[in-house]
C-alpha cells in the first residue's frame, strides 16, 4: 500500500489557485496531466472495493447459479455507496485545484458516508445490474419489440446517470437527509438539464462504446481497469460539479475556512 500512503509535509506539485481556469477540453487534459498518477490510483482503489460484486454478477449473467449469485452481488453492493461518494469527492477536489493524497482523502470520506450512502449504493447498483439484463434480454429477443424496448430503456439509463452524480455530491457536501438528498438531486438534474444530461452522454459514452464492440473491446480492458472509471467520472463531473458549486457555494466556503 506505499502507493497509497498518506505524507502530508510532501508538497503538491501543478497547482495554480489563481488566475483564470482553463475551460473545456483544455480544463480536461491539464487534469489528465496533473493528476494522472492520482487518477490511476483512485481507479485501482474503486476497482478492489466493487471487484466482489462485479464478480458476483458476472457469474450470474454467464448463468452460474444466476438467482443465488444475483443477490449475492446485491449484497456484496454495501460499501459501493460510500465508495462512490469518496471518488466524486476526491474528483471535485481536483476540479477545486486542492491538492491532497488520494488515500487519506478517500478514506476518510468513506468512513463519513459508509452509513448513509449504503442504502443509495445498494439500491444504484441494482438498477444498474437490472438495466444491463434488460440490455442482454433485448439483444437476444424479437427485432420488433428490441427497438420500442431499448429506446425505453437507453433514455431510463441516460435518467439514471443525470440523478445520480447530484445523490453523491450531496453526500460528500451536504448535511441533509437521503429523502431530502433525492428531492433535491432530482430537482437539479432537470433544473440544469442540458448539463445534466451532457454529464450523463459524456460518463456513459466509453462504457455503452465498450459494450456495442464487447468481446473485441476486451482488448482495451486493462486501460479501463487502470484509468477509465476516472476519466468517465471526471468527464461527467466537468459538466454537473459547476451549477452544483454555484447552487451551494462549495469553494467559496471552502476557501473562507
Amino acid at each position: 500500500m506505499g502507493i497509497f500512503r498518506h505524507n502530508s509535509n510532501k508538497p503538491a506539485t501543478g497547482y495554480k489557485k489563481d488566475g483564470l481556469r482553463k475551460k473545456g477540453i483544455h480544463r480536461f487534459f491539464e487534469i489528465l496531466v496533473r493528476d494522472f498518477w492520482e487518477l490511476i490510483k483512485l481507479n485501482l482503489m474503486f476497482c478492489i472495493c466493487v471487484l466482489p460484486t462485479v464478480i458476483l454478477f458476472l457469474l450470474s449473467l454467464f448463468g452460474f447459479y444466476s438467482g443465488i449469485t444475483f443477490a449475492l452481488s446485491i449484497v456484496a453492493a454495501l460499501p459501493v455507496g460510500g465508495a462512490v461518494t469518496a471518488y466524486i469527492f476526491y474528483l471535485t477536489m481536483m476540479l477545486r485545484d486542492e491538492p491532497s493524497n488520494v488515500w487519506y482523502e478517500c478514506k476518510r470520506k468513506f468512513i463519513e458516508n459508509f452509513r448513509q450512502a449504503a442504502a443509495t449504493g445498494i439500491i444504484c447498483t441494482g438498477i444498474l445490474y437490472t438495466q444491463v439484463l434488460l440490455w442482454v434480454v433485448l439483444l437476444q429477443s424479437d427485432p420488433g419489440h428490441e427497438l420500442f424496448w431499448g429506446v425505453v430503456t437507453f433514455f431510463a439509463m441516460i435518467l439514471f446517470f443525470m440523478i445520480t452524480p447530484y445523490l453523491f455530491m450531496h453526500f460528500a457536501y451536504i448535511e441533509l437527509g437521503t429523502f431530502q438528498i433525492l428531492k433535491n438531486s432530482i430537482m437539479m438534474s432537470f433544473a440544469y438539464v442540458v448539463r445534466s444530461l451532457m454529464g450523463a452522454i459524456f460518463g456513459c459514452a466509453m462504457w455503452v462504446l465498450f459494450a456495442l464492440y464487447f468481446p473485441i473491446s476486451m482488448m482495451v480492458f486493462p486501460v479501463v481497469f487502470v484509468i477509465g472509471i476516472s476519466l468517465s467520472i471526471l468527464l461527467c463531473l466537468m459538466w454537473v460539479w459547476p451549477p452544483f458549486d454555484k447552487m451551494f457555494k462549495i469553494e467559496e466556503t471552502l476557501t473562507k475556512e
